[in-house]
């Protein structure tokens, strides 16, 4: 998340935080309003309601109506705009994207990866065997692994480190055999 998004939220969150402020966008929501009107709807006092306004103004979720600017309104057209904003934050694929991947493959990798963290298993099969193909190539050709350094390896992807080592395992990506681990695409090694 950039230092931007970051702050525009805590702001978000941070004018909506108190109960007053709350109920003046609260009252907004249902009808614009001057200050004196807030003043009857709400009962809270002239000065607390301008400088309330004042902080749900600057954090982008009241304005005044642009032909009367004595008038407040939720700024719902702004707040529709943060919300696309905040929900189509890109994620960054991850950087070892194989040469040869399909078009698809690249496309599931960004949607369930940011960075280097998966961000959610797949439940689909075929977006799920995208997943575990590429966390099966983070083990090295021709090495045997313990259980321990398997979930090392998947845990600096995902915390379920369990769930992706059976899933890995009972979609024929890797072998387990008395508790060594390696690639199916690989022949064991001997340690």
């Amino acid at each position: 998340m950039s230092d931007d998004t970051h702050d525009a939220l805590l702001q978000f969150f941070s004018a909506l935080s108190d109960e007053s402020r709350l109920a003046l966008a609260g009252s907004l929501a249902r009808t614009s309003a001057t200050v004196d009107e807030l003043v009857e709807a709400t009962g809270q006092r002239r000065q607390d309601i301008v400088r309330n306004l004042g902080m749900l103004a600057t954090a982008g979720i009241v304005e005044t109506e642009p032909d009367d600017r004595a008038r407040w309104r939720l700024a719902a057209q702004q707040l529709r705009e943060q919300r696309r904003a905040a929900l189509a934050r890109q994620s960054t694929p991850p950087s070892d994207i194989p040469a040869d991947a399909t078009e698809n493959e690249r496309r599931v990798l960004a949607t369930f990866f940011d960075g280097e963290r998966l961000k959610e298993i797949p439940v689909g099969r075929e977006k799920k065997l995208i997943v575990l193909r590429w966390l099966a190539g983070r083990f090295a050709a021709g090495r045997r692994y313990d259980e321990r350094e398997v979930n090392a390896i998947i845990k600096q992807h995902h915390a379920d480190s369990a769930a992706l080592r059976r899933e890995m395992v009972d979609h024929g990506l890797m072998r387990r055999e008395s508790g060594v681990y390696w690639r199916v695409d690989d022949a064991p090694t001997s340690d």
